[in-house]
């Protein structure tokens, strides 16, 4: 059994919450380099795990902190702007999938060789050419 439905509500919250943070909330630890970069919710629309990324390691402690503090303002705005059932309870953690593929790619770049600069010759000997 497929769950479309709930994939489309899911980046839907995405999309809202990602929006709510930037346009409405004005607590100022949430600041610096962010990005909603996945939300999760249940089938019973209940919850929604939201995942945030945070570049900074030093903002990331107060950013969640704040996120936590703020989710209840959240839920009532995705309340007014969704048409669901059930407004979800949203749950905030951090997502460190950007920052490991950027550990990733360079232990990659150490361990390959790094490819010459291909050069590119000029093709005089063409017919029509000037």
């Amino acid at each position: 059994m497929t769950y479309d439905r709930i994939d489309r509500i899911s980046e839907e919250v995405r999309r809202e919450v990602d929006r709510i943070l930037r346009d409405e909330v004005r607590d100022p630890r949430v600041t610096g380099t962010w990005s909603v970069t996945r939300a999760d919710v249940t089938r019973d629309l209940r919850y929604a795990k939201i995942r945030v990324s945070v570049l900074e390691d030093e903002l990331r402690a107060p950013l969640l902190k704040a996120l936590k503090s703020a989710a209840g303002f959240i839920r009532r705005e995705l309340g007014k702007n969704l048409n669901l059932r059930y407004t979800p309870e949203v749950l905030f953690e951090a997502d460190d999938n950007i920052a490991y593929g950027v550990h990733i790619s360079s232990l990659l770049s150490d361990v390959l060789p790094e490819k010459p600069p291909e050069t590119k010759e000029a093709d005089d000997d063409e017919p029509g050419a000037p």
